[in-house]
């Protein structure tokens, strides 16, 4: 089974500090919420997790059985089994949509898959995720809503098959019927096995796919390893609570975090 271990991560961006000594365990079979107020180093985690060259590690160090993947490059790590749902997925006019998903297989695979065997996958997986199959022929993510750049996102997860996934709040810009698509997707994966580390902008999420954990992330740093029902009560009192009870100062923005949802707090903030 194979299992992520981050050993006193820290990380930086354009020199200021942004991880400050993480140390989390994830293995294959669980799903793990991550939870924070904003600009407190989830999404920084997983992009450091997936090797952005905008992060720099200044310390530390995260293992994939035993490997250590700060070595490698970010399609090393892909091909050893991670995989990023990205927040804000690019476009990239010029390269079709199908192009780049079997060139994906094709580098994850021993050998390539025939046009046959890959429009067969691809098929299958649109339908999965109830997107039009000509969007598999357009721009890669260009002109796309955000819902449609989510659901690709999803297609990629389902023909790809990693190991563990890293999901950066997958479900903004999908409508109440996406949502559930998307959600049916990640519980039929989850039931075979795969690994998730899950930002999500919204409380509904968590309860479509039932983390096995979830994790808080203050200043930096993991705060609270504990069951999914964490999820439940920050989502009704906001992040007050870790001060008042673990002695942790919580470094609040305009609004009282006892008055803050899961869905405000887990919005990510741009980097000043």
């Amino acid at each position: 089974m194979s299992t992520l271990v981050i050993k006193d991560l820290c990380a930086e961006v354009e020199g200021k500090p942004i991880l400050k000594g993480v140390n989390l365990t994830l293995s294959k079979g669980e799903t793990v919420a991550l939870l924070g107020p904003n600009g407190h180093g989830k999404s920084t985690l997983l992009n450091v997790l997936m090797g952005h060259p905008k992060y720099k590690v200044t310390k530390g160090e995260v293992l994939l059985d035993g490997k250590n993947i700060l070595e490698m490059s970010t399609d090393e790590r892909s091909k050893l089994g991670l995989f990023l749902g990205m927040q804000n997925p690019s476009e990239v006019p010029g390269v079709i949509n199908s192009d780049f998903l079997r060139a994906a297989i094709n580098e994850h695979s021993e050998k390539p898959v025939s046009t046959y065997q890959f429009y067969k996958l691809l098929d299958s997986a649109t339908k999965e995720v109830k997107m039009p199959f000509d969007l598999a022929t357009r721009g890669l993510n260009e002109g796309f809503s955000g819902g449609e750049k989510k659901r690709n996102e999803i297609l990629q997860l389902l023909l790809l098959n990693p190991e563990i996934a890293f999901l950066d709040e997958i479900d903004s810009g999908l409508d109440v019927d996406a949502l559930q698509i998307v959600a049916d997707v990640i519980c039929k994966l989850e039931d075979k096995g795969m690994g998730f580390l899950v930002i999500s902008h919204y409380a509904r999420l968590y309860d479509l796919i039932k983390p096995t954990r979830a994790v808080v992330m203050i200043n930096g740093r993991i705060a609270v390893d504990a069951g999914p029902e964490v999820a439940q009560r920050i989502d009704k009192q906001g992040y007050e609570w870790i001060k008042t009870e673990l002695g942790i100062e919580v470094a609040k923005e305009e609004k009282d975090m006892n008055t803050v949802s899961i869905g405000s707090c887990a919005v990510k903030e741009s980097i000043k």
